[in-house]
């Protein structure tokens, strides 16, 4: 398969005739609206306030896990990828996790927004089955601004349902992850593998 087919499959789906807004710092948007009192006070939460320091190196967005979670998971069992450990990645590669087959599940990100505003977050992943793309999940994280506290957001995506049966159970699944905004900036992607079995 071609890297150009492979990029198509990452690529986020667009809506036509939209365009993003040009891009503004934390006090040009707190500034906006100033005297609609409600709105400063959501904006505040967010971390808009005039004055707010935007100033940063580095990428906008640090994307710290990716988690499965289902209810049917045992007690005491995480299925945590930590996106920022390139060891744990390239072993995630290599040695697929189990996911139960049957079950409903939903997939959790954890991020960080290091500076500025972010606009039309997505989370893009793509599974493939012997080379063969079996699924594409595409799931808006949003828009953000630095958290006040510094601390991390996480976003829930819809839960969804694991394949059964024997020829779900046989292979390996390759997925390839990739978080990407309405400007096309890649705030992280990486690669890693499941396997559908009759247990977590």
């Amino acid at each position: 398969m071609s890297a150009q087919h492979e990029e198509d499959d990452l690529a986020p789906s667009s809506t036509p005739g939209y365009k993003p807004a040009a891009a503004k710092s934390v006090d040009e948007y707190a500034k906006l609206d100033a005297e609609d009192e409600s709105l400063a006070r959501w904006k505040a939460s967010l971390g808009i306030v005039p004055g707010a320091s935007t100033s940063g190196s580095g990428p906008k967005v640090t994307i710290l896990s990716l988690e499965l979670v289902s209810p049917t998971l045992p007690p005491g069992k995480h299925l945590v990828m930590n996106v920022q450990d390139q060891n744990e990645l390239a072993a995630l590669k290599k040695n697929p996790i189990t996911i139960k087959e049957g079950v409903e599940f939903n997939v959790r990100i954890n991020f960080r927004v290091n500076h500025s505003i972010i606009s039309g977050v997505r989370y893009i992943q793509v599974a493939k089955r012997s080379g063969i793309k079996v699924d594409k999940l595409e799931q808006m994280l949003g828009s953000y601004g630095p958290h006040p506290k510094g601390e991390p957001y996480t976003k829930n995506f819809d839960p969804e349902e694991s394949p059964s049966g024997m020829l779900a159970r046989s292979g390996t699944y390759q997925v390839r992850s990739r978080v990407v905004d309405d400007d096309g900036e890649v705030y992280a992607d990486w690669e890693w593998s499941f396997k559908i079995g009759k247990d977590w």
